[in-house]
């Protein structure tokens, strides 16, 4: 794996599996949750990448052989509302609220992609639907950027933009999947997707809450 498909895996392992653990752990024990959140997060925040290391490192102890874009990809369809509180906007708006469920419904979509990237015709319809919530997501991200301040409707342009390359980028590396059949180069790209729009979600809350 290149630095460049390290990026979303690493990033993911916090939001998508480690975090959901602590919101499942909440039930049994709230201050032990919120401590290891805190913990967590604080050590991602100062060493990025921390949290994957260490569940890389229990699979590899464990001798557990796992492609873990894959398995992000499949995590991320089965989170709760709960176990995306951190990354949900909070703003009453409609436009803030049309974001959360955009972005929610392009990660769903991407989420099925190992699921039916081996079935020729499902994943064709997968791929129409995919560019249909790009779409409808940056539709709604200039409706949110109406109600950002100037520093931050900067902040929110750049990772749109970044958002466009990545989907770009995505076009592309399905192209080239129908020509040589890497499934991983898809897992990696869609991750990015996934990335990228939760860095959208976390500069809206950064700057417009």
């Amino acid at each position: 794996m290149t630095m460049g498909d390290e990026l979303p895996v690493t990033s993911l392992v916090l939001p998508v599996l480690i975090r959901p653990v602590l919101t499942q752990l909440e039930k049994y024990d709230m201050g032990a949750s919120q401590t290891l959140r805190a913990a967590l997060t604080k050590a991602e925040a100062a060493l990025p990448g921390l949290n994957y290391d260490l569940v890389a490192g229990i699979m590899r102890k464990a001798e557990i052989p796992v492609n873990m874009n894959e398995s992000l990809l499949r995590l991320q369809g089965t989170l709760t509302e709960a176990e995306c509180a951190d990354l949900r906007l909070n703003r009453s708006e409609e436009a803030f609220q049309e974001l959360n469920k955009k972005s929610a419904a392009l990660k769903k979509i991407l989420s099925r992609i190992p699921d039916e990237i081996t079935d020729r015709k499902t994943f064709l319809e997968t791929i129409k639907e995919i560019a249909s919530a790009i779409k409808k997501l940056l539709d709604a991200v200039n409706e949110v950027s109406t109600y950002t301040p100037g520093p931050g409707k900067q902040a929110l342009e750049q990772r749109k933009r970044e958002f466009v390359k990545y989907s770009k980028r995505f076009s592309n590396t399905l192209k080239e999947y129908f020509k040589e059949g890497q499934a991983n180069a898809v897992f990696v790209s869609a991750l990015y997707l996934i990335y990228q729009t939760n860095q959208i979600l976390y500069t809206v809350k950064n700057k417009s809450e």
